[in-house]
């Protein structure tokens, strides 16, 4: 085996499991406080989230990627993108740094860039890391289905815990029916209600699929409109334009500028400094997760 297909790198769709946590642990109206009244649910959650994950997929390498504001290139484009969103929940509000925190006292790296989603940074890192290492992406959002590829996997937390799905272009394909560039297709005719643009007006996931499994893409599609029922053609000659602005939004860049070296991000603790991190926010309970994994003076990736 060789020293590229030893090394398995986790990236962290950090604000993905950061909100799972929060509705995990609140729906009931408990939200765990420290005494000083500081809102920690989410981050509490996050914690095991994350090392349910490390225990399952056993990765050498660790990066955490968020979203910097809610301004970025996708809302330059299309000013209601993600604009039916409410505020976050009041107590959810100040976990957002806190939790940055936490990742950082424990060793690892926390990368975003203002102007992109977390799904841009995650989507470069992937690609620049998959050339060196085998790649798993943790999050729940199945728009990252797109970037799967023969070194790219993406790992969809389900409901309950240590229940993941987890996505190769084969099984991608059997489930869904799609290669990864084809979930980019599907959007740009259905849209996408949670991140609010429209796709084409009339046009579901039903017939979005249909569309896309006969013709293989929009352009297959657009080269074939004379076959289509008329009431279907009518649809996407009127809604040419938000059909590729649709695809654009949908597409999760893969050239932003962030990196980040192996060396950088080995999966090492920084105990010492995690633990009283943890002792700081009254998570004693959680030190013990701390056992068992390697410490950060130990790389075996330094020269790398």
């Amino acid at each position: 085996m060789s020293e590229s297909t030893n090394r398995k790198v986790l990236l962290v769709d950090g604000m993905a499991i950061l909100f799972r946590a929060f509705y995990a642990t609140s729906y009931t109206g408990y939200i765990r406080k420290t005494k000083a009244g500081l809102p920690t649910n989410a981050v509490y959650g996050f914690i095991q989230y994350f090392f349910d994950a490390i225990n399952t997929f056993k990765p050498t390498h660790v990066i955490c990627c968020w979203d910097m504001g809610s301004k970025t290139f996708r809302t330059e484009q299309f000013a209601d993108y993600k604009g039916n969103r409410g505020e976050a929940p009041e107590e959810l509000i100040p976990q957002f740094d806190l939790v940055k925190d936490v990742v950082e006292s424990m060793g690892i790296q926390n990368i975003g860039i203002v102007g992109f989603e977390a799904d841009d940074c995650l989507g470069t890192l992937a690609t620049q890391l998959s050339s060196e290492s085998e790649v798993y992406i943790l999050t729940g959002d199945h728009d990252m289905l797109q970037l799967v590829s023969e070194t790219v996997k993406v790992v969809i937390m389900k409901k309950g815990k240590l229940n993941y799905a987890v996505y190769d272009p084969a099984v991608l394909l059997e489930e869904r029916q799609l290669t990864p560039t084809q979930v980019i297709d599907l959007k740009g005719f259905m849209g996408d209600t949670s991140d609010n643009y429209p796709g084409v007006k009339g046009i579901g996931e039903k017939t979005a699929l249909k569309l896309i499994l006969e013709y293989q893409s929009i352009e297959g599609v657009l080269l074939n409109l004379d076959k289509l029922p008329k009431g279907v053609r009518s649809k996407i000659e009127a809604d040419l334009d938000m059909l590729h602005l649709s695809r654009d939004l949908a597409t999760i860049r893969i050239n932003v500028p962030v990196s980040c070296e192996l060396s950088a991000c080995s999966w090492h603790i920084t105990k010492e400094a995690a633990e009283q991190k943890f002792e700081e926010l009254e998570f004693g309970a959680l030190v013990k997760i701390l056992e068992g994994h390697p410490l950060r003076e130990m790389d075996p990736f330094a020269t790398v």
